[in-house]
């Protein structure tokens, strides 16, 4: 095994689920660098090391990729006064499109039917199109965290917000210092949750606002998405919509036609802001959908559903093999996915119940960063379940 501190030169191979470089050592160990494009030589130093990889830093670029170009922001970087929030800054976004397209076909391999996936969809904004943000602050410093640390990267601009969050952030940094935002005991930090919603005046301290898609003018495509496929369905059946958050999806349901639908969320104050708009046709439910006992419990009351939506998060929804009994209903599944890992694992659950792929849409909603949604449809063939 190599020792610490050593240098070593290799070539990227490919990239890892988190962005970073994947390169090797002359003996055969796996490192992972940040910063690093597949194609490009450098010369790198060991920095640690983790069960069976490694870690690495670039100590000088031998031979660039084609793709590579130079920030546009100044707080890009992979040091720790630098942000880490857009690691995949320093490529050209053709080449950050193909790098997620290629990383949805392997996650998505493994299944037994494979789908055709769509070409993805890139963001119409590259700059300027975050619309909520979370920064962490000491009450004299403002900004993100470094990347694969617990270390404070202070900024003073984010071109990747919205102009609204962009200058409300410009208020926060102006009001500082602030002896009021220092972090309480055991606190590295105090967190500021913004979005186009509120004003540099109305952010809470330590408090999170409403979960939303990061980025408007994809969410409307995600949104188009769904809504162009129920429409070929009947609105008389019954809808199960899992991680339904305050509405985003639960809006375009109700839009289609569907008079019936159980809209189930974890969180307390996202089903109350449901409740509270009172959407025709919508009953809101809190359940936890991480406890098996919630989930059977759901399982009886939604029994009826023959559709089902879903957006969890990035870990994905493990129990979804409990819906799946010998009696249930659901003909057509809405899987939105933002990690294709967890996403994978999950279409196996389906498909293992009989359902067949009908399509897979990826979409990138966070430009120059690794994440990828993914829009699936998955349907159970005539005969199946019955």
């Amino acid at each position: 095994m190599p020792a610490l501190h050593q240098q070593f030169t290799a070539t990227v191979r490919d990239l890892g689920a988190d962005g970073s470089g994947i390169v090797e050592h002359p003996d055969g160990q796996v490192f992972f660098v940040a910063g690093v494009w597949p194609g490009e030589t450098a010369r790198f130093a060991v920095t640690g090391f983790k069960q069976r990889f490694g870690f690495a830093r670039m100590l000088e670029l031998l031979e660039p990729s084609p793709a590579r170009i130079t920030p546009r922001c100044a707080h890009h970087g992979t040091g720790r006064e630098d942000c880490g929030g857009c690691p995949w800054q320093f490529v050209s976004y053709e080449a950050q499109l193909e790098a997620k397209e290629e990383r949805v076909r392997q996650a998505l391999s493994r299944l037994q039917h494979p789908a055709e996936i769509a070409p993805i969809q890139g963001s119409p904004d590259v700059f300027g199109y975050r619309n909520r943000a979370q920064f962490k602050t000491d009450g004299r410093k403002l900004g993100y965290v470094a990347a694969s640390s617990r270390q404070l990267a202070p900024i003073a601009d984010c071109p990747i917000l919205t102009p609204g969050n962009r200058a409300t952030l410009q208020e926060l940094l102006h009001s500082l210092p602030n002896k009021a935002l220092r972090p309480g005991r055991n606190k590295d930090w105090t967190t500021l949750d913004i979005d186009e919603g509120i004003g540099a005046a109305e952010v809470v301290p330590n408090r999170r606002r409403p979960f939303r898609q990061g980025n408007s003018a994809q969410n409307l495509r995600m949104r188009e998405w769904l809504a162009a496929r129920v429409s070929e369905l009947d609105p008389d059946r019954t809808v199960l919509e899992l991680f339904s958050g305050s509405g985003n999806f639960t809006e375009v349901l109700v839009q289609a036609g569907f008079a019936r639908i159980v809209a189930v969320e974890g969180v307390e104050d996202s089903v109350q802001e449901l409740a509270a708009r009172k959407l025709p046709g919508v009953a809101a439910r809190r359940y936890n959908l991480f406890a098996e006992a919630d989930c059977a419990r759901l399982q009886e009351q939604a029994r009826d559903a023959s559709i089902l939506v879903l957006d969890p998060p990035r870990e994905g929804f493990r129990l979804a093999g409990l819906l799946l009994t010998k009696k249930h209903r659901l003909r057509d599944v809405f899987y939105i996915s933002c990690d294709p890992a967890t996403c994978a694992r999950d279409l196996e659950i389906f498909t293992g119940a009989g359902f067949r792929v009908a399509g897979i849409q990826p979409l990138d909603l966070f430009p120059h960063t690794p994440h990828v949604e993914l829009l699936c449809w998955l349907r159970l063939p005539p005969g199946k379940g019955e």
